[in-house]
């Protein structure tokens, strides 16, 4: 059984805060799943998954985070209650059906988890999803530990009832991924069978039933201002004439700043976890009797903003500040260092770091930047590529994926990229522009996310470009989930019905359709060179499964190579490939059988025939 499905309420279980947003989910009775997987959120969707295999939840994966919103509302409009689980880039996607949802509302709780990244670990921007509670209008709940990621699960979707309204379950990187100790409640029987009531005028906001909405939404907001004012997420503790207003990691990173100055019988804390809407007589209450108010929040000043506002309204005086020079950035993840200091700074106490210990006879670590993986089927495309295309002027807008790492040299195969999807866009906008030959890149689960609109518009739009797309068979980069592309039985899942990624190409439009194994390099080049050739649009198919995740499935299992005495040190094979799996000992170049996948690309690159198969022993 899985772990999570643990009917023993009042027992402590050790669990990543993702696994804890699922089980808040179990326990609250969610019945319906959905999500696009995206790092920091990933984990929480591979678990439900895992759970839907042992229990009534049914769960999904979608084609991307608008969908996956779409289903989950459907669901909850019939008095089912679910969850959506995505990374705060996929709201983006997503947020063409919340700002409606939010008007349209829901019969059964729906809990949309918005997992924001501060320092950019796994994504392209730091943006701070709690301005979609503003411009949505829908409550947002933030968590400062792991336990109360679970507990607010629950209680978001008794709100999202008593509200009839979307709850945004807002986390960060450092909850999503911190691992604590989570005392279980009860589970509450879900309810997997819905009844849609009919009501058009409702559900259906054309003008004139969306006016009539929006004065709703307006209301419940209210509403929502009040239980805010109530809420057990807003609370202070402690006394004092000075003040720090927090959220999120950042209420552990304070009490730990205020006991380390001595500080705590000096200073009030107010933490905000029903941030949207902020508790505006809390806040008031608080800000009466301090002398001046330090806001601590990762990301925005969005807090802050709110306070300032609060303060000047009821003609308050004293010091706020938050984000400001000498004090907190909007760059990046805080940590408890930075808010002693900062701390220490704004309130004018004594503070001397601590020595660091000496380091000096410590070797230093060495740098392990992003790479793809030993034997990635990715690389010998972007090889096969380069050589097709050599000496010719070109543009290579890439996308969201492990192959965006193409970017880097040697490979040097990526030069353009905003979000899922843009590399077919901003392709025919590159191709319309200029005389330079248009190469796109795009994976698998993505061109299913975003890219077939793209390849649409190109096609009737007649540009010249050549999209390749890199089908290694998973959605690799956030941890080998499934996308409509897969082959569900060759996993064990019955009941899908897997899309040809050919046969959609084909029945947009494309004329020059041409599938390549990467791995046999040469005749990868050669299709490759007749599909750049062709005048307008065409489509590569770069078949080959993920490296990584044949390995560990143990699929496949080939001998490795290895450089035999023939090796005159040119080293094409670092020069032009870079894969990890080779390494330099005393100035020869050597491969690590450890790496190596046995995907002989090396082998076909090199010059001299020196790298060779290890013999059976």
């Amino acid at each position: 059984m899985h772990k999570l499905l643990t009917n023993e309420p009042g027992k402590k279980l050790l669990m990543l805060g993702n696994e804890a947003i699922a089980r808040g989910a179990i326990e609250a009775g969610a019945a319906l799943g959905s999500t696009y997987p995206g790092t920091p959120s990933s984990e929480i969707a591979n678990n439900l998954f895992q759970v839907s295999q042992e229990s009534d939840l049914y769960f999904q994966f979608s084609t991307n985070e608008k969908v996956a919103l779409e289903v989950a509302a459907a669901a909850a409009n019939s008095g089912v209650r679910s969850i959506c689980a995505m990374k705060h880039v996929g709201v983006n996607v997503a947020a063409d059906a919340l700002m409606t949802l939010a008007y349209v509302g829901v019969k059964a709780g729906l809990v949309l988890v918005s997992a924001d990244d501060p320092y950019m670990f796994s994504s392209q921007n730091e943006q701070d999803n709690r301005y979609y509670g503003k411009l949505s209008g829908l409550p947002i709940l933030e968590p400062s530990s792991v336990q109360e990621a679970k507990d607010m699960v629950v209680d978001a979707f008794e709100l999202s009832e008593t509200l009839a309204e979307p709850v945004i379950l807002r986390t960060t990187t450092r909850i999503n991924h911190s691992t604590g100790i989570v005392q279980l409640g009860e589970i509450k029987k879900p309810i997997t069978r819905g009844e849609f009531e009919k009501d058009p005028f409702s559900f259906v906001p054309v003008p004139a039933v969306a006016r009539k909405l929006h004065v709703k939404l307006l209301e419940n907001i209210k509403k929502a201002e009040a239980l805010s004012e109530k809420s057990p997420y807003n609370h202070i503790t402690g006394q004092g004439s000075w003040g720090i207003i927090c959220n999120g990691v950042s209420y552990n990173y304070v009490w730990d700043a205020l006991n380390d100055l001595n500080l705590t019988d000096k200073t009030k804390v107010l933490r905000i976890g029903f941030s949207h809407p902020m508790p505006r007589r809390l806040i008031l209450d608080f800000l009466t009797g301090v002398e001046k108010v330090l806001v601590v929040e990762e990301g925005e000043p969005y807090m802050e903003e709110a306070v300032k506002v609060f303060a000047q309204e009821a003609g308050m005086t004293l010091h706020i500040k938050g984000k400001a020079d000498g004090l907190f950035s909007r760059l990046y993840e805080f940590n408890p260092g930075l808010v002693r200091k900062v701390t220490a700074d704004y309130f004018e106490v004594p503070y001397e770091p601590k020595t660091p210990l000496d380091l000096s006879d410590v070797p230093e670590i060495p740098a392990r930047p992003p790479n793809l993986c030993a034997g990635c089927s990715h690389r010998a495309t972007f090889y096969a590529v380069n050589k097709a295309a050599a000496g010719a002027e070109r543009i290579c807008p890439t996308d969201i994926g492990c192959y965006t790492l193409g970017f880097l040299p040697p490979l040097s195969t990526g030069d353009f990229l905003i979000c899922m999807g843009s590399s077919v866009g901003s392709g025919c906008g590159f191709s319309k522009v200029t005389d330079k030959k248009v190469i796109s890149f795009i994976g698998d689960s993505t061109f299913f996310h975003a890219g077939i609109p793209g390849l649409i518009n190109a096609v009737f739009n007649n540009h010249n470009l050549t999209l390749v797309i890199l089908d290694n068979g998973t959605t690799a980069m956030t941890g080998h989930q499934p996308h409509p592309g897969v082959d569900m039985e060759s996993i064990n899942y019955r009941g899908y019905h897997p899309v040809s990624i050919e046969a959609v190409v084909r029945a947009i439009g494309v004329q020059d359709v041409r599938v390549i194994e990467p791995y046999k390099v040469k005749k990868s080049i050669e299709a490759i060179k007749e599909s750049l050739n062709f005048p307008g649009v065409s489509v590569i198919i770069s078949r080959e499964a993920c490296a990584l995740y044949v390995r560990g499935v143990k699929q496949r299992q080939l001998r490795p190579f290895y450089v035999g005495e023939r090796c005159k040190n040119h080293r094409a094979c670092i020069n032009e490939l870079a894969c990890p799996a080779f390494f330099i000992e005393e100035e020869k170049v050597k491969i690590d059988p450890r790496l190596c996948t046995g995907c002989a690309v090396c082998a076909q690159v090199c010059p001299e025939n020196a790298i060779v198969r290890v013999k059976e022993a």
